[in-house]
């Protein structure tokens, strides 16, 4: 499920439009649905009266989508009368920004000028602040043991294991989670294991949680022991008498007067600590590096031709561009200072003419980074005026590029996505996949997005989604690469922009928890973010 995240609302400097008092500002939230431009009331905050500094108490709650582009935009209003109708008051100004945009700000603070279609005029400005709502994202550590089980097994001992299962609204248990199986004794303790607190009581802390004590048996039919019931705030007093149960089998009880228990449950151990997020490390001030890499291979055909896919014409972007474009305008967001490292490969670079396989799209090899998407792609046209398209399709040399500079950088506060482009031949896929298990390492991602008509079989293998990529031996440590083919999203037409919607959505959906799988590897917390007052600046 996405990550829900509130926004709140200030603004300094209004415009005062009352003439006896100050302005009495409204703000107004309109979103776009993905691929449409069609803005939709979303919600508004209360008015504020008098006042043209306000701090808007109520709050936006809106769904988060790191792979989605989301558009949002900001009205104010002096409110004049009770009409609903926003016509009849003054409109103050407002101010257009992507939810990203916000969160990928330090602290996830945006301030923004409000304008007013005036030129010049100056309108104040616009504070939002987005915070990651807390959907009990806490993960509980416990340990148990047992003491004096009832023996079930003809020769041995008891081989006991333990199941949890948490209480419904309406009475029914859900299982949520299975201890392992102690072999041969009446006396186990049961390994600690780690479990989100949303699974084991749904965030209600008095709820009940029902566990059943087995004896396992190698046919499947295990013998029952036993069942005690408790809940997550008793068990968050952690190792005390209050955890001490008795394992009590309802059948022996009502049969045998004498019955007390079939043994006893302690819990050993409990703590808890908040599951970090990909918010929590952007909030922390974790930055996205963008390199992009495109492939100038002959098999792209001559650019001068339409049928080629460096083909520019002056009506349509082609499918780099376009590749280039839908998911480089996400992942700008989260970049601070805008610049791109721009690479080529496969192509015959001037001076000389010598074959290369990462070539400075800019020309500049000290410094191939672009200043936004927009100055990549327009390196880009120019490169291909430059360079001869030639061969061959070799990956290794860039992601090497990227991986040399993630490997400077291992503390967290920068993560390396790498997107190349290509029309799918690869040349050296044993160079490849040993750069890739090499990257795995690092602090970097690897985006492969397929252009053209070709059978994309070895790049399915890149992806690594069934089976994790290897070489020599090595298995990458995680999976850092995603492959999607352009072809699937192309449509032309009306729904152009909805497909590249999707294809942003697709390219871009693995990176968060593969930067959250780096983290966790590398023991790394997000640098803590101090709470901003409206006021402070920034």
């Amino acid at each position: 499920p996405a990550t829900r995240v509130e926004l709140t609302v200030s603004c300094r400097q209004l415009l005062d439009r009352d003439t006896f008092s100050k302005s009495d500002p409204v703000c107004v939230l309109y979103t776009q649905r993905p691929g449409s431009h069609q803005w939709r009331e979303f919600g508004r905050t209360e008015v504020i009266d008098n006042s043209l500094n306000p701090d808007f108490l109520h709050k936006f709650v809106l769904d988060y989508c790191f792979e989605e582009r989301q558009n949002l935009r900001f009205d104010l209003y002096d409110v004049d009368s009770k009409s609903p109708d926003l016509s009849k008051h003054d409109f103050l100004g407002q101010a257009f920004c992507t939810l990203g945009e916000i969160v990928g700000s330090a602290g996830s603070r945006l301030e923004k000028p409000l304008t007013s279609g005036i030129p010049g005029k100056k309108c104040g400005t616009i504070i939002l602040l987005a915070e990651e709502l807390g959907n009990c994202r806490d993960v509980a550590t416990l340990q148990f043991s047992a003491n004096k089980l009832d023996k079930k097994d003809f020769f041995g001992k008891s081989d006991p294991f333990m199941v949890f299962y948490r209480s419904n609204e309406d009475g029914t248990f859900t299982i949520c989670h299975k201890t392992e199986v102690v072999r041969n004794t009446l006396n186990p303790v049961w390994a600690a294991f780690a479990i989100p607190v949303r699974a084991l009581c749904n965030g209600d802390h008095d709820r009940t949680i029902k566990v059943e004590v087995y004896d396992w048996d190698r046919d499947g039919s295990h013998d029952f022991i036993g069942e005690f019931t408790t809940n997550y705030r008793e068990l968050a007093r952690g190792q005390s008498r209050f955890n001490v149960y008795e394992v009590v089998n309802p059948r022996k009880k009502m049969k045998k007067k004498k019955y007390l228990n079939s043994g006893t449950v302690t819990l050993l151990s409990f703590t808890v600590e908040a599951e970090h997020t990909f918010l929590d490390y952007i909030r922390g001030g974790t930055q996205l590096n963008f390199t992009v890499a495109i492939d100038f291979t002959a098999s792209n055909g001559n650019p001068s031709q339409p049928t080629s896919l460096h083909y520019l014409s002056p009506f349509q972007l082609n499918a780099y561009s376009l590749a280039l474009r839908a998911v480089g305008d996400i992942i700008q967001d989260y970049d601070s200072d805008k610049m791109f490292p721009a690479l080529g490969f496969g192509a015959k670079v001037p001076p000389d003419g010598h074959v290369s396989h990462e070539f400075p799209l800019n020309g500049d090899a000290s410094n191939p980074a672009c200043h936004g998407i927009a100055g990549v792609l327009e390196a880009y046209q120019c490169s291909l005026r430059r360079v001869q398209l030639y061969g061959p399709t070799n990956f290794a040399p860039v992601v090497n590029h990227v991986a040399r500079s993630a490997a400077t950088v291992l503390d967290g506060s920068q993560y390396f996505v790498l997107l190349i482009i290509t029309d799918g031949v690869i040349s050296d896929m044993a160079q490849t996949k040993e750069a890739i298990v090499n990257a795995a390492k690092l602090p970097m991602s690897i985006i492969i997005v397929g252009v053209g008509q070709a059978e994309f079989d070895a790049m399915v293998e890149l992806d690594g989604d069934d089976i994790r990529i290897s070489s020599r031996g090595k298995v990458a440590e995680r999976d850092i690469v995603q492959f999607v083919p352009f072809r699937d999203y192309m449509s032309g037409g009306p729904g152009a922009g909805l497909s590249m919607a999707g294809l942003a959505r697709e390219v871009l959906a693995e990176i968060p928890d593969q930067l959250l799988s780096y983290m966790k590897a590398r023991g790394i917390k997000p640098s803590p973010f101090p709470p901003m007052s409206p006021e402070t600046p920034p």
